[in-house]
C-alpha cells in the first residue's frame, strides 16, 4: 500500500509540471509537507480502497489543496467530477486533521496553539471543503484522549497575536527604511511589530520578569525568544573560550600515525620515478644565475662577525686614523704640571716652609693652598718613604680626563660698546623742547586734560573742578572759564580750522561749546552752522539724546549737549570736523558712539564689542578706525565696514593712543609703564617697546609736523623722543629719547595726566595732578 502510494505520488508530480508556476507562489513549508505525508499514508492504510483510480484521484486532491491551487472555472472536467473530489478531499483532510491533532499538536498551528495563517486562508478559500467535514470531526473530537486535552490547554493562547514573521531568511537591514518587514506567501506586506517600549517600560519588565535575564530578541521572527538551560549553558561555555560540544574531549589522546622507532621498509614501497635522477632545468639556470652575481661582485659572501670587545681611546689625538684623532673639535688630554724643586726630596732652603708658613697652610682650604703637600728634605734617596697621597693624585688625574670637556667653545671677545646701537647724538636732532617756559595756573583740582586750538594761539583745558578754561598760549592767561555738570574726563578741539568748537565728556553727556574766541567770522560760520539744522519729519531712535541747552548755558557757549546712557570716558574728532567719537567703557556692546554733527545722527558702528574699549582715534588721511581694548589695538576699515589690523600690544592694559601723521606708526602708552611703537607696514607686533618711564603712562602725543613725540607718566615726567619715519619703506623708524622734561608735582600717588604738542612749533603742553599746565620750550 506504501509502494503503491509513492507510486502515485511520482505519477502526480509528473502532472504537477502543468502547474509549475502556480506552485512555486504558493508552497507550503517543508515541515508541513512532511506532516501531511505521515498523515497521508496514515489514511491510504485505513481508507484507501484497491482501485488504483481511487489512489490517483487522492493524489490529485491532495496535490490542489497544499499546492494552494483553487478550483478555477475553466476546468474541462465536469460537475459531478468537481463534487466527487470535494468529498475526497474533505474526508482526506478531516481525518488527517483528527490524526495529526491526537499524535501532535493541530496541523496549521503554531507553538502556542493557534491557528497560523495559511490555514486560515485555505479555509476562505475552500468552505465547501470544511462544511462536508465537520460532521466527522465531531464524532472523532468527542473521544479524545486525556494527554491530548492537557496539551490543548497548556498551550492555549488565543488572546495573543502571533508576531512572528514568515518572510524567510534574509537580511533584516533590507527593510531598516520601511515600515515593513517582507512579504507573505499572497504578496502582502507584513508589517513590523510595535514595539514602543521606552526605559520605563523596559525597567519595570526587568524587574517583573524573572525571566528577563535569558530573553533575547530575534530580529529575523521579530519575537522575544525565551533562552533555555541548555543554551544558556553553550553561551557560558563559549564565553570562556571553551568547545560548544560538551562530549568533545579535547585532551584525546593523539594517534601516532608514523611511529618514533626507525622502521626496515618504508612506508610507501613505490619506485622512484625516472624524473628524480635527471638533473633539474630549473635549478641549473638558478645555479648560473647565482655563479655569475657572485663573479659579478653583486652578492658578496657574508664576513664572519668579530665577537672580540672593541675600546676607544678618548685622548688618541696621535693616530690620525681613529674616530676621535679625525674628530674637528677634538680636545687633547690635559698635560700634568712638570714637578719643580719644591717636590725635590733634598729641596733648597728656600722652598722648606717655617713653622708658621706651616700652620698657615694647614689653615688654609685646599683649594686655596698654592701647593697641595708640604716640602720636605731627606738625607738621601733610601730615606724617602712612600708618597701617601699617591692614589689620591691619580684618581684626581683620571677624573681630570674623564670629566674634561670634549668640545671646543670658541669664545668671541667683543666689546660691550659695540653692542649699543649708534645713535646720533641729541644735538644733532633739535629742535625739541628743553625747558619749562610758562605755568598756567587757576585750576582747582587735577587738570586731567588739555587740548590746542588748530591755529596753536588758544589751550583748553578740562579739570575735576567741574570747569572747562581758554587759555592764550603766549601769555599763559586764563580768557574764559565754563562751569559744566561734573568732571571733565576728556576735551577735543575741532581740528577744521573753518569751525571753532571744542567737545568735553563730562559724566553722561558730551557738551560741544563755542568759545567764541579768535577770528569773529569762524565763530559766525559755526553759529550758521549750528542754527541751520532743520528736524527731518521722521525721528529714528538712537542710543542718544541730541538736546540744544537753555538760554542760561547757551550764554555760556553751550550749543548741544549729547546725553548718552553711560558716563562718557573720552571724545576725539574726526580731521575734516563733522564727526566725532565718544567712548563708554561700560556700556557693553555700546561702548563706541560716533556722532554726525551736522545731521545731529548718531550710531554704533560695531555690533559686538570684544573687550573693554579703553580709547579711539580716527585716521588721519584714510577713512580707518582705529580701537583700543585692554591688550589689543584693532584697525577698522570704515568703507568696507571690516577689520583690517589686529595689533598685540604685549602689556597689561592699554591707557592711551596716539597716530603718527603719516598714518602709518601707531604709539600705544599702558599701565604698566611701557611705550609700544607700532609700524602698521612692519608687523602687528611693536617694532619697539620703550621702558623708560617708572610708573603708569598716562597720555602719548605725536606732533604734527616734526618728527617728535612724548609720554607723560605717573613719576612726574615727560619723556620726549625723536622718532624719524623715512619714506623708504626697506628702513626701519629711528627712535631716539632726547629729554626728560621735570616740573610737575606728584599729588596723590598721580602725575602728568594729559599731554600735547603745538600744532606748529617744537613745544609741548603737560597737565598734571597739581592743577597746573606747563609749557615746555
Amino acid at each position: 500500500m506504501l509502494l503503491a502510494s509513492k507510486a502515485d505520488r511520482n505519477g502526480s508530480m509528473s502532472g504537477k509540471a502543468k502547474s509549475k508556476t502556480t506552485d512555486k507562489l504558493k508552497r507550503p513549508a517543508p515541515e508541513e509537507e512532511a506532516v501531511q505525508d505521515i498523515e497521508q499514508l496514515l489514511l491510504f492504510n485505513d481508507e484507501a480502497g484497491p482501485d488504483v483510480d481511487d489512489d490517483e484521484d487522492l493524489t490529485d486532491s491532495e496535490e490542489s489543496v497544499y499546492s494552494g491551487l483553487e478550483d478555477s472555472g475553466s476546468d474541462s472536467e465536469d460537475d459531478d467530477d468537481d463534487e466527487e473530489e470535494e468529498d475526497k478531499e474533505a474526508e482526506i483532510s478531516s481525518s488527517a486533521e483528527v490524526k495529526s491533532g491526537i499524535e501532535t499538536a493541530p496541523q496549521g498551528q503554531d507553538a502556542k496553539g493557534k491557528p497560523s495563517k495559511q490555514q486560515s486562508k485555505s479555509q476562505k478559500s475552500a468552505p465547501k471543503k470544511k462544511v462536508k467535514a465537520e460532521g466527522e470531526n465531531e464524532k472523532l473530537e468527542r473521544q479524545p484522549s486525556s494527554a491530548a486535552l492537557g496539551d490543548e490547554y497548556e498551550q492555549d493562547s488565543s488572546d495573543e497575536e502571533d508576531i512572528r514573521n514568515t518572510v524567510g531568511n534574509i537580511p533584516m537591514e533590507w527593510y531598516k527604511d520601511y515600515p515593513h518587514i517582507g512579504y507573505d506567501l499572497d504578496g502582502k506586506k507584513i508589517f513590523k511589530p510595535i514595539r514602543n517600549k521606552d526605559e520605563l517600560d523596559e525597567f519595570l519588565e526587568k524587574m517583573d520578569n524573572p525571566d528577563y535575564w535569558r530573553t533575547v530578541h530575534d530580529k529575523m521572527t521579530g519575537s522575544d525568544i525565551r533562552l533555555t538551560d541548555e543554551q544558556i549553558d553553550l553561551v557560558h561555555r563559549l564565553q570562556k573560550g571553551q568547545f560548544g560540544d560538551v562530549s568533545f574531549n579535547q585532551y584525546e589522546p593523539s594517534i601516532d600515525f608514523f611511529s618514533h622507532e626507525t622502521m626496515i621498509h618504508p612506508v610507501t614501497n613505490r619506485p622512484e620515478h625516472k624524473r628524480s635522477f635527471i638533473p633539474s632545468l630549473i635549478e641549473k639556470e638558478k645555479v648560473s644565475r647565482l655563479v655569475h652575481a657572485i663573479k659579478m661582485g653583486w652578492i658578496k659572501p657574508r664576513k664572519p662577525k668579530d665577537h672580540t670587545p672593541q675600546y676607544y681611546d678618548l685622548w688618541a689625538k696621535e693616530d690620525p686614523n681613529s674616530i676621535l684623532g679625525r674628530h674637528k673639535m677634538h680636545v687633547p688630554a690635559p698635560k700634568l704640571k712638570l714637578p719643580g724643586h719644591e717636590e725635590s726630596y733634598n729641596p733648597p732652603p728656600e722652598y722648606l716652609l717655617t713653622e708658621e708658613e706651616k700652620l698657615a697652610w694647614e689653615q688654609q682650604e685646599a683649594e686655596e693652598r698654592k701647593l697641595n703637600f708640604i716640602p720636605q728634605k731627606f738625607s738621601c734617596l733610601r730615606a724617602v718613604p712612600a708618597f701617601q697621597r699617591f692614589i689620591h693624585e691619580r684618581f684626581e688625574r683620571c677624573l681630570d680626563l674623564y670629566l674634561c670637556p670634549r668640545q671646543r667653545k670658541m669664545r668671541v671677545n667683543v666689546d660691550p660698546e659695540d653692542l649699543i646701537p649708534k645713535l646720533p647724538k641729541p644735538k644733532d636732532l633739535q629742535p625739541f623742547p628743553t625747558m619749562q617756559s610758562l605755568v598756567y595756573r587757576g585750576h582747582t583740582n587735577l587738570v586731567r586734560c588739555i587740548s590746542l586750538s588748530p591755529c596753536g594761539q588758544w589751550l583748553a583745558s578740562g579739570s575735576d573742578d567741574c570747569t572747562v578754561r581758554f587759555w592764550e598760549v603766549s601769555s599763559a592767561r586764563c580768557m574764559k572759564t565754563v562751569e559744566v555738570e561734573g568732571a571733565v574726563k576728556s576735551i577735543a578741539w575741532n581740528p577744521n580750522p573753518a569751525l571753532s568748537l571744542v567737545a568735553a565728556s563730562l559724566e553722561r553727556c558730551v557738551v560741544v561749546l563755542n568759545p567764541g574766541l579768535g577770528d569773529i567770522l569762524v565763530s559766525s560760520v559755526t553759529e550758521q552752522l549750528i542754527s541751520s539744522y532743520v528736524e527731518p519729519e521722521e525721528e529714528k531712535t538712537q542710543a542718544v539724546q541730541w538736546v540744544v541747552p537753555e538760554t542760561e548755558a547757551s550764554e555760556k557757549g553751550v550749543r548741544l549737549i549729547i546725553r548718552h546712557p553711560k558716563s562718557v570716558k573720552q571724545v576725539t574728532w574726526h580731521g575734516k570736523g563733522d564727526y566725532l567719537a565718544s567712548v563708554m567703557p561700560d556700556n557693553g556692546n555700546t561702548q563706541v558712539l560716533i556722532h554726525q554733527l551736522s545731521k545731529r545722527r548718531s550710531q554704533n558702528p560695531f555690533r559686538k564689542n570684544k573687550g573693554l574699549v579703553q580709547c579711539v582715534a580716527f585716521h588721519p588721511s584714510r577713512p580707518a578706525f582705529f580701537v583700543a581694548t585692554q591688550r589689543y589695538v584693532r584697525v577698522y576699515n570704515l568703507i568696507k565696514q571690516e577689520l583690517t589690523k589686529k595689533l598685540l600690544a604685549n602689556c597689561k592694559w592699554v591707557s592711551s593712543m596716539a597716530i603718527h601723521p603719516g598714518g602709518d606708526n601707531v604709539i600705544c602708552g599702558s599701565y604698566d609703564s611701557r611705550l609700544t611703537w607700532f609700524d602698521l607696514d612692519l608687523s602687528t607686533k611693536p617694532y619697539k617697546v620703550l621702558r623708560h618711564h617708572k610708573k603708569a603712562l598716562r597720555g602719548v602725543a605725536f606732533h604734527k609736523s616734526y618728527p617728535l613725540f612724548a609720554s607723560a607718566s605717573d613719576d612726574g615726567t615727560v619723556i620726549v623722543c625723536h622718532g624719524t619715519v623715512y619714506n623708504d619703506l626697506l628702513q626701519n623708524p629711528l627712535i631716539v629719547p632726547v629729554k626728560v622734561l621735570k616740573g610737575h608735582e606728584i599729588t596723590r600717588d598721580l602725575g602728568v595726566l594729559d599731554v600735547a604738542f603745538h600744532p606748529t612749533q617744537p613745544w609741548v603742553f603737560s597737565s598734571g595732578a597739581d592743577s597746573t599746565i606747563r609749557l615746555f620750550t
